[in-house]
């Protein structure tokens, strides 16, 4: 076992003082972030920015009986931009809380953290610990983990292939965690000696502007900003926001070189607030508007791989207007089906879409001309917390889809027994712009025969109910848009 991975362990196992309490594995995660900045902060030899009486050293010396009250005394201020001047910090703990309720609880978890091995020969392991204890969280977190998870694996999968550079402004609209933004800057990091071969203003580029994310949700931009900040990121160009309001117009967040994201799946608050989205400003679901973005984002040639559900690929209505844009303005060269169950809810169907913005050259019409097409989902077999997603269940997929990051390597079209196929755009436009092409037998559904244990099978059933309301949802928007439609031409006659 890695150091990294037993660090994540001791972590994990820590949790069981806090289960007792009603404590969620989100909160404890959250209380870990608090408790770990501080250590990591004292380790490193780095506490000029924290004041003393809140510093790692005085919680471990202060007594059973005021432990408690000065650690919560410690989150408020330090969330506290009067009392505390550096902006990351006060970032992480913004509104902080604990859910600590017994000071001999926290006294333990101090010690206990105290008392744990940090560095390894190799490398820091502040952050991988941080990365497995998110993955762990999601892991054991099947309601909603989906909504701020992706699988470690799918992120490196489709980060080698977009081959992000140094230089590049990279983004990803739903942040969630971080996943995205630190795997790109992992790649780059490994192809430039740690930046070390860059320039210095190459080098601050790449540490304080080349990552742009955005995160709606506040718990889950704490554990993005001390993700980032394990990792040594700047956070200036992370925001706490809704990318489909006017927030997610604003310049830092245009004329991006690559896009990596995984949005939210199904229904929204309410419709986007932003002006530009003018195919998806009615549409009450997230997946829609961000692909929008997405394609109004990127900067002329630049790429994008976006995770989506199926009902991205075969909508009517909104839908097809939006699949249109996407390849008329730009080149939709690849579509990796995915297998069921990758991301902790099984029964939810994904999509992997990969492509280019039409560069200035060439006219922002049929961008596209073919798209190729791999099936990583029929014959599937079941995962879940027994059979978890790796890297090498794509290696095949890599293969076919080259060493060109736009889709421009030679390609082998497999034939109706094979996983990777190739259509036209003349062949997509007679299925009226249905991308929902599948030729070979779809044994997903059936691969949930192999679940194992009771929360993989709960899950999968919620998966199911989840995606059919969903899909009636998308079925009512259609209907009611279509009754309006006719009221308004009855109106003019």
């Amino acid at each position: 076992m890695n150091p990294s991975q037993d660090l994540v362990n001791k972590l994990w196992r820590l949790c069981a003082l806090l289960r007792k309490d009603g404590v969620t594995y989100q909160q404890y995660v959250t209380e870990l972030t608090y408790l770990l900045f501080l250590k990591m902060a004292s380790e490193q030899k780095d506490e000029s920015r924290i004041p003393e009486q809140y510093r790692w050293g005085a919680l471990k010396s202060a007594s059973e009986t005021e432990v408690l009250q000065r650690y919560r005394q410690a989150l408020i201020d330090l969330g506290d931009g009067e009392k505390v001047k550096d902006r990351s910090v006060v970032a992480i703990f913004q509104n902080a809380a604990t859910i600590v309720r017994e000071p001999a609880n926290l006294r333990k978890l101090i010690d206990a953290i105290d008392g744990l091995h940090w560095f390894s020969h190799e490398r820091d392991a502040f952050g991988d610990a941080y990365e497995g204890l998110l993955q762990k969280m999601a892991e054991e977190t099947k309601r909603g983990a989906g909504q701020y998870f992706t699988p470690r694996a799918l992120i490196e999968v489709m980060v080698r292939l977009m081959k992000p550079q140094p230089g590049e402004v990279i983004q990803d609209p739903a942040a969630g965690t971080g996943g995205f933004l630190i795997a790109a800057n992992t790649f780059m990091k490994d192809t430039t000696d740690d930046y070390f071969v860059l320039g210095p203003k190459q080098q601050a580029f790449q540490l304080q502007q080349a990552l742009r994310g955005i995160e709606n949700v506040p718990d889950t931009f704490r554990l993005l900003l001390m993700n980032l900040h394990l990792h040594a990121i700047d956070p200036d160009n992370l925001d706490l926001a809704d990318t489909l309001s006017p927030a997610g117009q604003r310049p830092q967040f245009k004329n991006a070189d690559l896009i990596l994201t995984n949005p939210p799946f199904g229904p929204a608050g309410g419709p986007p607030t932003r002006d530009d989205l003018t195919i998806t400003d009615r549409v009450s679901s997230y997946q829609l508007p961000f692909v929008e973005h997405c394609i109004r984002a990127l900067k002329l040639g630049g790429r994008a791989a976006v995770v989506v559900p199926d009902n991205v690929l075969f909508d009517d209505g909104r839908g097809k207007l939006l699949r249109q844009r996407l390849m008329n303005w730009c080149n939709l060269h690849t579509i990796l089906r995915l297998p069921t169950g990758i991301f902790y809810a099984q029964g939810v169907k994904t999509n992997v879409l990969f492509f280019t913005r039409a560069d200035e050259e060439a006219p922002m019409e049929d961008a596209t001309k073919d798209v190729w097409i791999y099936d990583a989902r029929s014959g599937a077999p079941a995962y879940g917390k027994t059979n978890t997603f790796k890297v090498a269940e794509l290696d095949d997929f890599m293969r076919a889809y080259g060493d060109d990051p736009n889709g421009g390597a030679p390609r082998t079209d497999q034939g109706e027994n094979g996983r990777f196929r190739h259509f036209n755009r003349a062949e997509i436009a007679k299925r009226g712009d249905n991308l929902d092409i599948t030729w070979l037998k779809d044994t997903s559904a059936d691969a949930e025969d192999g679940l194992q244990t009771p929360e993989d099978i709960a899950a999968a059933i919620e998966g199911h109910l989840k995606t059919a309301l969903e899909e009636i949802a998308a079925l009512l928007t259609v209907l009611e848009g279509n009754t309006a439609g006719a009221a308004v031409a009855e109106a003019a006659e």
